[in-house]
């Protein structure tokens, strides 16, 4: 992803359940990418609670948070086993062409963490 995503800054890949990390990448060492995951995971519990308690027979594909100068995605995966949070420059940046590449990257993720 870092050399696929326009404004790359970080990714990481976190398991759901345990919080484990299964491994991030950053290009800005102030950028702790597994923090991040980590903070935003209860974001995702939360959103997935919420999907239940609806009663919406709903997946989340992904959550968009966006910052004043980053925009955050996370992509869930579909058997809501792990999470990919990507963070990216928000000017340099396409959000299409951003998520496009992160479902992409999600699928060869869930095919190794399977």
């Amino acid at each position: 992803m870092k050399t696929n995503v326009n404004g790359f800054i970080a990714v990481a890949v976190t398991e759901i359940e345990s919080g484990l990390s299964f491994g991030n990448l950053t290009i800005d060492p102030a950028f702790d990418p597994e923090l991040a995951a980590a903070y935003n995971l209860e974001v995702v519990k939360a959103k997935l609670n919420a999907v239940k308690a609806l009663g919406l027979n709903q997946d989340i594909e992904d959550i968009l948070i966006t910052l004043s100068n980053q925009i955050h995605i996370i992509d869930i995966s579909p058997n809501k086993k792990f999470m990919i949070y990507l963070a990216a420059d928000a000017s340099k940046a396409n959000l299409g062409m951003t998520r496009a590449i992160l479902r992409k990257h999600k699928a060869d993720v869930e095919k190794n963490l399977a």
